[in-house]
């Protein structure tokens, strides 16, 4: 299992709990549908609105070598939707918003947009990508928020099948 430790890695206080997140979260970025870039893209402007600076720091080396590239990090801000940033990661980027401030307004055009880009199951993905980055930043900030950290790229989760 190729996965990285958080300093004071608080999910290690619950061992069979921590087994069990790493192994969905290993599953989810090493065997899903959706690609690194796109999923990176969803998990770094979760971290960016829930201030995690852990989260805001790391950069998966599988989304790294699929293409995302730095530059296009810096663009998942708060102009997002008038930078260069790539059409389906601006649809990505307003998911995320839309989910984490109000998952119920999540608009009709929205969900055309989704479905221009992703099938119904990639989209499910996404969506359980998004819960999960941010219930894993919410434990962060609140047990063990660490201070700012520089930004350091990191083995993709992964869990063997």
């Amino acid at each position: 299992m190729a996965r990285h430790r958080i300093p004071a890695d608080v999910l290690e206080e619950n061992p069979e709990a921590a087994a069990g997140f790493w192994r969905l979260y290993g599953l989810l970025w090493s065997h899903g549908t959706v690609d690194q870039p796109t999923k990176e893209v969803a998990r770094l402007r979760n971290a960016r609105t829930t201030g995690c600076n852990y989260c805001k720091a790391v950069r998966f080396q599988g989304a790294r070598d699929q293409g995302l590239s730095e530059s296009q990090v810096e663009l998942i801000d708060d102009d997002y939707a008038s930078s260069t940033l790539g059409d389906q990661d601006k649809v990505v980027v307003a998911y995320v918003d839309t989910m984490l401030q109000d998952p119920h307004g999540l608009e009709q055009y929205q969900r055309d947009e989704l479905l221009a880009h992703f099938d119904p199951g990639q989209i499910v993905e996404l969506t359980l990508g998004i819960g999960l980055f941010h219930g894993f930043s919410k434990i962060a900030v609140a047990l063990g928020p660490p201070p700012e950290m520089a930004t350091m790229v990191v083995p993709t989760p992964d869990w063997p099948r």
